[in-house]
């Protein structure tokens, strides 16, 4: 029990889930299963098929992005509550890019399944998860122009 009070705790820093009340994150929490990767280990790959949400715990790790001429670019560093592969929760499309991990680092990983099971329990998450999602993408979004 503590060990779920403590990633609710934990659930409560990451930004996807600010709009989430305690109930809510206990729910969401109970599905988070946790996974430990080596500097230099591979998370996600691109061009993979995603499997759901991860959320870095602890560590640190960097998206690459590799061009169809083999040039790798960090398009982006993470560390703790920074989540990716959310778009995954969604379909089943391949990862746009890999996450490295360039320190150990254990995230929390929600797998689709898992999310849906969530979603048809508690009709008030996905409302809450969208916005964070559309607020998400207009910054992406806002960055591309």
């Amino acid at each position: 029990m503590q060990d779920l009070d403590k990633r609710i705790r934990f659930l409560q820093t990451v930004p996807m889930f600010k709009g989430l009340d305690e109930r809510q994150l206990n729910r969401l929490a109970r599905r988070f299963t946790e996974r430990s990767f080596a500097t230099g280990e591979s998370i996600v790959s691109q061009g993979a098929l995603g499997i759901g949400l991860f959320i870095i715990e602890k560590g640190r790790a960097e998206a690459v992005r590799e061009s169809s001429t083999g040039e790798k670019t960090v398009v982006n560093q993470l560390g703790p509550t920074d989540f990716f592969g959310e778009l995954s929760l969604l379909d089943e499309a391949p990862r746009t890019a890999s996450v490295i991990a360039v320190e150990p680092t254990t995230c929390l990983v929600l797998t689709q399944l898992d999310f849906m099971s969530v979603l048809r329990e508690d009709a008030d998450i996905p409302i809450a998860l969208l916005k964070v999602l559309a607020r998400r993408f207009r910054v992406a979004m806002e960055g591309m122009q």
